[in-house]
């Protein structure tokens, strides 16, 4: 009975993740029938062995291709494409950040301890229905001739069951065509992606006619952590979120500065946050693994290569990393690679945040922008944002930030990720908290820094999780540019952008692949 049972639900589990309900666990499993079939009638005790093993391979294959799938749909809003394998080391990182290595590395053991018990044991149901099937068991048989053809008929004729669901169920095999079918549509991106790298109009600008309304000005494009549409609208937490921007705007007209706003749809949802940032640099829409990886292997011209080529000193600052990141020159072409261990921060993680904003900013502003009269264009990649949400640091006197120790009382004053995580206001709650948090500390920047020549660009790499954003949220993200020089809003007035840096739900909405050009178009020599 219980063999029966194995094969019977088990091969069904893959339709039941994708439908979200239990419905789809009624059914006939063609996956199961053709198994017992070939186990019963192969006559060599060895390929019924490796027929069972196959079968308990492809259906707990179809599990986990089904689970990631379901995964990636729910907090990317994508499908799992399996080219894109490597970001499930990424995802790991990230759990790593949440609950710790030990906690994380024992999770990952207990799947994969899993994992292959189910192949043993779809693998032995297997094989033991299949003795009571053999040519000498004739009422075995019987039995499985007749539900064999009961699921053809089913198949032939479309039966359903009741709750709607199909007698005839092939949802193991499904999964599994499923994930080759979004393999195919990624090749077929990448095999179109080669003629949009070599089709750029800027390829072959010289460096003396890039630019050159921004002469002398340092720019810096600062991408904000999951800040995304649902933090400044139509939520029951955007209205902090909305509080922080008027407030920081009355203090930028204080100062000196303007601002204008607009929204980018970005590639992705939910986290890789890289593809966001590629696509903004390349003017390519970069929206899987595989391609990012094709695009950062070519020569395709970026925005902080344009800035380099036209007089500019150019770095990236990713807080975020711990390990070198050679396409930082090879294919960015920066001057200066910042990441966790070159900017002298002694205090304490915020879990995968390990480095605050508000000291990621204070470095910038000491050590690149007073650092001599070369102006400096730089990405920064600020992460406290970043999921999990928690802990999260505080603000503290800007003379006060020092090497970050500071800090080091904060992270067991906030929640752990543990606890926001047990309810969806929680989460949604912290993630406001968190986006707060990394706006003020941007505005204390721009008080504090008060560059003249400062031209900055601030907006997000995508929209938070669908536990924050919900269903159909969408892939909008705000963006502002912030300067006291009223030369860079005329330069722009065709973009119709809002003034202001909280973008009103009728803001313009450009593709974020469209950012490059029009900024290029915008500064550059006509």
């Amino acid at each position: 009975m219980v063999a029966i049972l194995l094969l019977v639900v088990v091969p069904l589990v893959p339709g039941a993740l994708a439908d979200g309900s239990p419905a789809p666990l009624a059914g006939l499993p063609v996956e199961s029938i053709l198994a017992v079939l070939l186990v019963g009638l192969l006559p060599w005790p060895p390929a019924r062995g490796l027929v069972a093993a196959g079968f308990g391979a492809t259906v707990v294959g179809a599990l986990v291709l089904a689970a990631i799938d379901v995964g990636y749909r729910s907090v990317l809003d994508i499908p799992f494409d399996p080219l894109d394998w490597q970001q499930l080391g990424d995802a790991f990182g990230v759990l790593q950040g949440s609950i710790g290595g030990a906690a994380a590395n024992g999770l990952v053991a207990l799947l994969a301890a899993v994992a292959a018990g189910s192949i043993v044991a779809l693998a032995w149901a297997a094989l033991r229905v299949g003795a009571a099937i053999g040519p000498e068991r004739p009422h075995g048989t019987i039995s499985i001739v007749t539900v064999t053809a009961v699921w053809m008929i089913a198949a032939l004729t479309g039966s359903s069951l009741p709750a709607g669901q199909p007698v005839a169920a092939a949802a193991s095999l499904r999964s599994i065509n499923a994930s080759a079918s979004h393999a195919a549509a990624g090749v077929a991106a990448l095999a179109d992606l080669s003629n949009r790298i070599a089709t750029d109009p800027y390829r072959d600008t010289a460096g003396s006619e890039l630019l050159t309304s921004l002469k002398g000005k340092d720019v810096v494009f600062a991408f904000v952590e999951s800040y995304g549409r649902v933090a400044v609208e139509g939520t029951g937490f955007s209205t902090g979120v909305q509080r922080v921007l008027r407030v920081g705007e009355a203090q930028l007209r204080a100062d000196g500065y303007g601002s204008q706003s607009a929204f980018l749809t970005s590639p992705t949802f939910g986290g890789l946050s890289w593809l966001a940032h590629s696509t903004f640099q390349t003017g390519l829409w970069v929206d899987r693994q595989p391609l990012y990886s094709r695009v950062i292997r070519s020569d395709r011209f970026t925005l902080s290569r344009a800035f380099g080529e036209a007089g500019w000193r150019t770095v990236s600052v990713v807080p975020s990393n711990t390990e070198p990141w050679s396409f930082g020159t090879t294919f960015y072409h920066f001057d200066t690679l910042l990441d966790a261990n070159d900017v002298g921060y002694r205090g304490p993680s915020f879990g995968y945040a390990r480095i605050p904003d508000q000291y990621t900013w204070k470095y910038f502003a000491d050590h690149e922008l007073a650092r001599d009269h070369q102006p400096v264009m730089a990405e920064i990649d600020l992460v406290s944002s970043h999921t999990p949400w928690a802990p999260l640091p505080r603000l503290v006197p800007w003379s006060d930030v020092g090497d970050g120790s500071v800090f080091e009382s904060q992270p067991a004053q906030g929640q752990s990720p543990t606890e926001v995580w047990q309810d969806p206001e929680r989460v949604q709650q912290a993630y406001a908290e968190s986006i707060r948090y990394s706006l003020d500390a941007m505005f204390a920047f721009l008080h504090e820094a008060d560059d003249p020549n400062l031209v900055l660009v601030v907006l997000g790499d995508h929209q938070p999780a669908t536990i924050v954003s919900g269903q159909g949220a969408g892939h909008d993200v705000p963006i502002s540019i912030i300067s006291k020089d009223p030369a860079v809003f005329t330069s722009i007035e065709e973009w119709r952008w809002q003034d202001g840096t909280l973008p009103a739900p009728d803001a313009p909405v450009w593709p974020m692949s469209a950012f490059r050009d029009r900024f290029l178009d915008a500064f550059s020599a006509g």
